[in-house]
């Protein structure tokens, strides 16, 4: 059976952080699960945890003025979930939805936040992890917008 450390330390956003951070993610660690069609996350809300996800699928949506709401990306087993918890307002961006049946471990996002204030070079080691997930999700919203605008590029 795996248990957080081992999900923690292969996951691959975390594999390059150093050994002696495990313990602190792993006191704000805790396994989640959220049954098909259950909100994880609406957009606006307050930001306070991510999610590794360990099973399912996740839709991130966005409500487009008279198209309704579209499905920009979808989040699955070995991705993260939630970045608006380290960047202030602390709002999430987008609607996280379950597709399926999802196992997932949740972070404490406010309390990482409280310890990366003190603890600086561990921040600066999750933003290194979690910039490359920004830029990929601001690359997909792209994308999913010029499809549903017939925008040609």
């Amino acid at each position: 059976m795996e248990t957080l450390e081992i999900v923690l330390t292969e996951h691959p956003c975390f594999k390059g952080l150093e050994a002696k951070y495990f313990k602190t993610m792993l006191s704000c660690a805790a396994p989640a699960k959220f049954d098909p069609d259950k909100i994880i996350a609406r957009e606006g809300d307050p930001a306070n945890e991510f999610y590794l996800i360990r099973q399912g699928i996740v839709g991130l949506e966005i409500s487009v003025p008279n198209q309704g709401i579209v499905t920009i990306e979808t989040v699955s087993a070995g991705e993260l979930l939630g970045w608006s918890w380290m960047v202030p307002p602390y709002k999430c961006h987008f609607t996280a939805r379950a597709h399926s049946s999802i196992l997932a471990i949740a972070i404490d996002g406010r309390r990482l936040r409280e310890i990366i204030s003190k603890d600086h070079e561990l921040g600066y080691q999750l933003y290194g992890c979690f910039i490359d997930l920004i830029v990929h999700r601001l690359q997909a919203t792209r994308l999913q917008l010029l499809d549903v605008y017939n925008v040609r590029v």
